[in-house]
């Protein structure tokens, strides 16, 4: 029995000394090396530092806001010197229940305990961000709308997640002594530079629109200063955004509306063209074209009146008989050459749709001729395509084509961008005729209500039918107004819609002079 119980033990000893052999020979192995050392970390992550969106002046759009983490083993000193600083609880609790290494936002970078180390994060500050239909937004730090996605590649090409890691035991506590290591939170991520102004944005976003939307253009390059879409929309809160029914997701800028009488600033150039600007006829209330009857805004005429007076009057009836000397075809190619019909591509996603130009078919009925040449029938286009028009009218006929980004920056200097691009759908003798006109409808109409304070503007209203009404009956109408100024060295056209807000020169107008007066005094040189 003695022998077996010595054969029995010696075989024992030899399987653990075995054993343990194996175990050296698998530590010694550089991969189980590895999985041992993952296996006994924790990793937080405070979020993912990305590239910026940035105004013409490299000011941020994007990543305005820095946000701090507080990272730190739950010690009573450690909670004590957060505390007072946590701007979300949950975190910290979960890391007292557990005894576990935590993250958790403060609102100071400054923390003076040992124990408890910071990191900063580059990020966007709650809510609507100045041109936030223009920027779009992430979900899981990619980019889904706007220039958001359609520089995804560029704004997040590497990953640069800026964490902490915690070497800990088996039960996930950090072992004491050993502090948490902090990733590099550089981003090698590339950034771009819009042709926004932040200032002039916000501006146009304080606007008292409910629905509508308001473009503002640089007259000589076309880069666009401001676009604001209303309703705006909080990318924190897309479900209440998906479900108004007021769409604010929509980018209104971009959408075709009827136009209505700013639309007679091209029948009067296809006047013009035609040599028809000497035309002068009596605005009795309403006329007549092939038995339909067209009625003026004025139910009791304008009496007698020439294209001058027609424009700042907004003579309906003018510009009906007007048609009936103008070449339908000459006329559409006017339209044409101003970009009406033609779609505007901003970047990948942000596209300005081309509307509706009715065809030289179309056109021969006489009562469509006339519908088209006070800017009613079948004819839309977006507030982008008006503005670049205007600014083709400002910029003594050279009508530069819209553009919003100007390159890729380093975050420190300014991209070497590509020339401006220009149409020329008039010359210059021709622009300074539509000046004249837009400079009177403002100046010379006593009862305008875009004049501005402090620069002289010129510009146009309208008041487009939608064939749409209201439960009470009444039909609902689009005001507009565009313009620009200074007039004696355009700098600034502009144009306001205001959806379903009624006149022009109620709804859109008074923004329209509010604008003007606001802009100059943030771009008085």
């Amino acid at each position: 029995m003695q022998k077996r119980l010595y054969a029995v033990g010696g075989v024992l000893l030899v399987g653990v000394g075995l054993l343990t052999l194996y175990l050296v020979l698998l530590m010694q192995n550089a991969g189980f090396l590895e999985t041992a050392v993952h296996q006994s970390q924790t990793v937080l992550t405070a979020g993912y530092a990305q590239g910026t969106i940035y105004d013409r002046s490299l000011h941020p759009l994007t990543n305005s806001r820095i946000r701090h983490y507080a990272a730190a083993v739950p010690t009573p000193a450690a909670v004590s010197a957060i505390l007072p600083h946590v701007q979300e609880i949950t975190p910290l609790h979960m890391g007292l229940r557990t005894g576990k290494p935590f993250l958790c936002e403060i609102d100071t970078d400054a923390i003076d305990c040992p124990g408890v180390q910071v990191l900063s994060v580059p990020g966007d500050a709650p809510g609507h961000l100045p041109g936030q239909h223009l920027l779009g937004y992430t979900l899981e730090n990619v980019g889904v709308t706007g220039l958001q996605n359609d520089f995804d590649a560029l704004l997040r090409r590497t990953p640069a997640p800026v964490q902490i890691t915690y070497t800990v035991d088996a039960r996930g506590h950090a072992l004491n002594g050993i502090p948490g290591v902090v990733s590099d939170a550089q981003s090698p991520n590339g950034s771009i530079v819009t042709t926004l102004d932040a200032d002039i944005q916000r501006l146009c976003e304080a606007q008292p629109l409910d629905k509508g939307a308001i473009v503002v253009m640089d007259v000589q390059t076309g880069d666009i200063l401001a676009m604001a879409s209303f309703p705006a929309y909080d990318p924190d809160r897309l479900g209440e955004a998906l479900s108004d029914e007021n769409a604010p997701l929509i980018n209104r800028c971009l959408c075709p509306y009827n136009v209505g009488s700013i639309f007679k600033l091209v029948t009067s150039a296809a006047a013009y063209e035609q040599h028809r600007t000497h035309f002068v006829t009596e605005c009795t209330g309403k006329t007549e074209i092939s038995g339909q009857v067209f009625r003026c805004h004025d139910w009791r005429g304008h009496g007698v009146v020439d294209l001058t007076q027609a424009m700042i009057d907004s003579c309906n009836a003018y510009f009906v008989e007007l048609s009936t000397r103008l070449d339908p075809v000459e006329m559409r190619t006017t339209a044409q050459n101003f970009g009406f019909g033609t779609q505007i591509v901003l970047s990948k996603s942000i596209l300005s749709q081309s509307g509706t130009l009715p065809s030289a078919e179309d056109l021969q009925l006489p009562a469509e001729m006339a519908n088209f040449c006070f800017g009613q029938g079948k004819l839309t286009a977006t507030p982008l395509q008006v503005t670049q028009m205007t600014c083709g009218i400002a910029n003594d006929g050279k009508m530069p084509i819209a553009r919003l980004v100007l390159g890729e920056t380093d975050g420190s200097t300014l991209p070497v961008s590509p020339a401006p691009r220009f149409a020329r759908p008039i010359d210059r003798r021709e622009a300074a005729f539509l000046q004249a006109l837009m400079i009177a409808a403002v100046n010379q109409n006593p009862h305008s209500k875009a004049v501005p304070e402090t620069v002289f503007a010129a510009a146009k209203t309208s008041t487009a039918q939608t064939g749409r009404f209201d439960a009470s009956g009444t039909e609902l109408c689009h005001g507009w107004i565009t313009g620009y100024f200074p007039i004696d060295k355009p700098r600034y056209a502009v144009t306001v819609l205001a959806e379903d807000g009624g006149y022009g020169n109620d709804a859109a107008a008074p923004v329209f002079a509010a604008l003007a007066d606001g802009i100059m005094q943030l771009r008085p040189d």
